[in-house]
């Protein structure tokens, strides 16, 4: 199941590219996005026989969720991947702990560690490496859109402190997820008209709009199998996906994409992944399982 997860969310960043190629605009993709994840989120509820829970708690939940874990990043994420590669995407996205980390140490959420510094200093390297002239990307007018790349991981971390220090309001995951995405869709469709950027799928359905499809339904999937993984097998074991997704989205964007990379690549693979390990939060046993 780690496997499984680990490809599927791994597909998730060429299949994005992918989407882009036709020029659709951000906020066009990102409605059918959550058009997708609402459909099959809200089956996967209602089978469970349960519901949307509303409340002032849980309407702040879903618009705070909304926000940093799918309108921001996800905007972000289509515009950066529309100009890098995707193997570069997924080397980024992974930098999600190491971003947490000071926020959660500045909000007095965790405790310093010099084993977390070297981490936080191994992945600054590897975003260094992959921001050197000449090193990895094709086009050093590429390196510009990295900071616009890191912009999703950060709300990503943002998120994610959020949820640690609040709580998901009594919702189980799938009920979180399924919340926000009807939040996000509220708020960005009138975004989506108001800039001219909706997307009429029966317009004409290509390759572009196959990927998007397809990328929501395996991002919503792998969501819920996640939740059934570290529901069995504790939140430790589930949370190593994330060293997957990062050698899968490498793997898929070779094999959809035919992209290729350079021997600095792996190294700042390896730099961003050790980092990772390093920042991690250092749970074991009962507590982290809890």
């Amino acid at each position: 199941m780690l496997v499984v997860l680990g490809l599927g969310w791994g597909s998730t960043q060429p299949l994005g590219k992918m989407a882009t190629m036709t020029g659709h605009g951000p906020f066009g993709l990102i409605f059918w996005q959550l058009v997708v994840c609402v459909a099959v989120l809200g089956g996967l509820t209602a089978l469970r026989g349960k519901g949307l829970v509303l409340n002032r708690r849980t309407l702040r939940f879903y618009l705070v969720v909304a926000v940093m874990g799918t309108l921001v990043p996800n905007a972000t994420f289509y515009i950066s991947a529309a100009r890098l590669p995707s193997g570069i995407m997924s080397i980024i996205i992974s930098a999600v702990p190491m971003l947490a980390f000071p926020l959660a140490l500045a909000l007095g959420m965790e405790r310093f560690a010099v084993k977390r510094l070297v981490g936080l200093l191994l992945g600054l390297a590897a975003v260094g490496i992959i921001a050197a002239p000449g090193a990895v990307l094709p086009d050093p007018a590429m390196a510009a859109f990295l900071p616009i790349a890191l912009i999703g991981p950060l709300f990503y971390a943002m998120e994610a402190t959020y949820v640690a220090r609040n709580g998901t309001e009594g919702l189980d995951a799938v009920q979180a997820m399924f919340g926000a995405s009807v939040a996000g869709l509220i708020l960005c469709t009138p975004v989506t008209l108001g800039t001219g950027q909706f997307i009429d799928p029966f317009a004409g359905f290509g390759r572009a709009e196959a990927a998007l499809v397809a990328s929501s339904v395996i991002h919503a999937l792998m969501y819920s199998g996640y939740v059934w993984l570290a529901s069995r097998a504790g939140s430790v074991f589930a949370a190593q996906c994330s060293y997957l997704v990062t050698g899968a989205g490498i793997f898929w964007a070779m094999a959809l994409l035919g992209e290729r990379f350079s021997p600095f690549v792996w190294l700042a693979v390896v730099l961003l992944l050790c980092g990772v390990a390093l920042v991690n939060p250092r749970e074991t046993g009962r507590k982290a399982d809890a």
